[in-house]
């Protein structure tokens, strides 16, 4: 399992805007792609200018296809991302001495 966790610094101004656009992001993500297992956005507690996207996929090819939908290429790369103050991103792999399978 892949997980990907990044971390958006965001202007009080593009608020609304961002997370109608991570909104949109996550139901075409869950109605399109079965080999992504979580989307989810989270508000940080202590900064409101903070948003985590935690995202966990099955394995390498379901993360690879996820970032060449166009849904991505147009909400990410082009509505999302340029109103960033910061974007901080981290690929992660679960434990491989972990022997729970993953889920389905």
């Amino acid at each position: 399992m892949i997980v990907l966790t990044a971390v958006y610094t965001i202007r009080p101004e593009d608020r609304e805007a961002i997370w109608q656009d991570i909104w949109t992001m996550t139901q075409f993500v869950q109605k399109n792609e079965p080999g992504c297992l979580m989307y989810r956005a989270h508000q940080s507690l202590d900064a409101d200018n903070r948003i985590l996207l935690y995202e966990a996929y099955r394995d390498q090819e379901s993360f690879d296809r996820h970032s060449q939908t166009a849904y991505f290429q147009d909400i990410v790369l082009r509505r999302i991302i340029p109103r960033l103050i910061q974007r901080e991103r981290a690929l992660w792999e679960v434990d491989p001495h972990d022997e729970r399978p993953a889920p389905s």
